[in-house]
Order: C-alpha cells, then sequence, then structure tokens
C-alpha cells in the first residue's frame, strides 16, 4: 500500500503554560489559586465570565483579572484568543473522514474491524461501574418526570427525534431540541418545569447547548448529558452525565453506541413504569386497529 506523505504540523506555543511557570512563583496565593486553576480547565474558560471564574475559585471576578493580567495577558478575552489558538481548529466531518479511511486498508476486513473495536470497546465503557450509577441516576429521574426533552445537533438530532418516539410509545412525553438559530428558539419553549432533559455533546460549549442547558437550568429541569467529553462545560452544568465514547479524536465518530445507550435508557423506564408503559402499549395497538379499520372503508 502507498504511504501518504505525512504532513508536518506547526508546533503550537502554549504560551498561559509557559508565562505560568515562569510567573507563577511570584503570584499571591490567591492569584494563584485562579490561574492553577484556570490551568486545569482551560477549554471551560473558553466559555466562562469573569464572574463564573470567580465563583468557581470562590474570588472576586477583579481578583481574576488581576490574576490573568499578573501572567502578561490583557483581560480575559486576550486569555481566551491565546487559549483558542493553543487548542487549534477543530476538525470537520470531511477532514475525520480523510483522516479515517486513509488510514485503513484497502478492503471491506479493515473498515469492519475498525467499526466493530471501536464499538466493542464503547460498549465495554457503557457496562462499567460509574455508567451503570450514572444510567441508574438517570432513569430515577426520567420514570418522575412530567416529560422529557431530547437535545442533539446534526447526527445526534437525528438520533433524537428516533428516541423521541420510543419515549412516546411507553407512556413518556416527548419533544426534540434539534435545531439551530431561532428555530431551535422556537423549540426551547416547549420546557416547562418538571421536565428532565437528556443532553447529546461532546467538548465545543456551542451557543445552542449554552442556550438550552441555561434555559434548564432557569426552569429547574435536570440535564441528563451523553458525551465523551467527560470534564467539558456542558458535563459541569449536568447533574447526571454518561460516558459514551464515539471513537479517537480526529477520526470519524461511531453513533451507534450512543443510540445503544439511548435505548438503554428507555427499556429501563419502560420496566421501571411497567403499568404505564403496557397502557400506553395497549393504547396505541388499539388506535392503529381503528385505523386499519378506517382505512379499510369504501
Amino acid at each position: 500500500m502507498t504511504q501518504l506523505p505525512q504532513r508536518k504540523e506547526k508546533r503550537r506555543v502554549d504560551l498561559f503554560g509557559e508565562r505560568l511557570r515562569s510567573r507563577g512563583a511570584q503570584l499571591s496565593p490567591r492569584l494563584l489559586a485562579v490561574v492553577q486553576w484556570i490551568d486545569g480547565h482551560r477549554e471551560a474558560v473558553l466559555d466562562h465570565t469573569a464572574m463564573e471564574i470567580a465563583h468557581a475559585t470562590q474570588t472576586s471576578d477583579a481578583t481574576v483579572v488581576r490574576a490573568i493580567q499578573a501572567l502578561g495577558f490583557a483581560g480575559l478575552r486576550d486569555l481566551k484568543q491565546t487559549m483558542a489558538h493553543w487548542f487549534g481548529p477543530t476538525a470537520t466531518s470531511s477532514e475525520k473522514m480523510v483522516s479515517t479511511v486513509s488510514e485503513l486498508n484497502c478492503d471491506v476486513h479493515s473498515s469492519i474491524d475498525f467499526v466493530l473495536e471501536g464499538h466493542q470497546r464503547a460498549c465495554e465503557m457503557l457496562g462499567r461501574l460509574h455508567n451503570r450509577v450514572a444510567i441508574a441516576q438517570a432513569v430515577a429521574l426520567l420514570s418522575e418526570a412530567r416529560q422529557v426533552g431530547l437535545f442533539g445537533i446534526g447526527a445526534s438530532g437525528i438520533l433524537s427525534e428516533y428516541t423521541a418516539r420510543l419515549f412516546s410509545r411507553i407512556g413518556l412525553p416527548s419533544y426534540v431540541l434539534n435545531r439551530t438559530g431561532f428555530s431551535l428558539a422556537e423549540q426551547l419553549v416547549s420546557m416547562q418545569r418538571g421536565d428532565v432533559l437528556i443532553m447529546m455533546g461532546q467538548k465545543s460549549p456551542h451557543r445552542e447547548g449554552m442556550t438550552t442547558l441555561s434555559e434548564a437550568k432557569r426552569l429547574g429541569i435536570p440535564v441528563i448529558l451523553l458525551t465523551q467529553a467527560t470534564e467539558s462545560r456542558f458535563s459541569e452544568l449536568s447533574e447526571v452525565v454518561i460516558e459514551v465514547p464515539r471513537g479517537e479524536n480526529g477520526r470519524v465518530p461511531l453513533h451507534g453506541t450512543v443510540m445503544v445507550c439511548l435505548e438503554m435508557l428507555v427499556l429501563s423506564v419502560a420496566s421501571t413504569t411497567s403499568q404505564r408503559t403496557i397502557r400506553s402499549m395497549k393504547r396505541i395497538n388499539e388506535l392503529h386497529r381503528s385505523i386499519g379499520k378506517s382505512s379499510g372503508r369504501k
């Protein structure tokens, strides 16, 4: 097989890390605590305000700004720009596909193995104790919910539509939050107190997700997050986090395991609320028979 030319990557300079190492010893304990927290939550900082960082570090927003300036940055915006540059651009779907197929041998078996091995690893992770505990917590919330909202953008939006149908079948009213922009705003008005939100999200704290979480918090709606990025900003704002691997970074994501987790939740809720499930399925069958009789009339 012909070897593809290796693209030489430009070394990314960790300006924040270098300044922290060189100037950290000169900072007061309070300022040092702030910058150390920032260092441990770099991705979250990209979407945090100075007030939110202050709350997390039990300081004031003025202290946060002083700590950032003590490392030579003009302010929080300057720091965020530096952090964003250090993280680098996120690979697009087409880039992930090219990267994946370039590493596979030119035969069907390597592709089969790629998918099977990826799902096997992910299913093993789903079965681990911390995920079983999280799923049990999620089911307890869903069993008492007035209705369930399912948030997902892109491919996750398709999964949310299918899962919403499954929840409705077992007697738990559901709705989807799978659009962007103004269309998402129209969907968000369906959220009400007493609901539970299932969210599919990864690293990027995009505005759609953050706005949805903000509305959920305003209404007191608990959030169940399905993610591979267990230390993301979304994770910090969720009551229950279920770790669902989707494959290696930079490779085509595998959505099958997300569907496996969603079906686990649906079937667990169905068995926990078996009487409601049975009543709902009976009613659906009755309506189906009625539709069949009506369609048979001439």
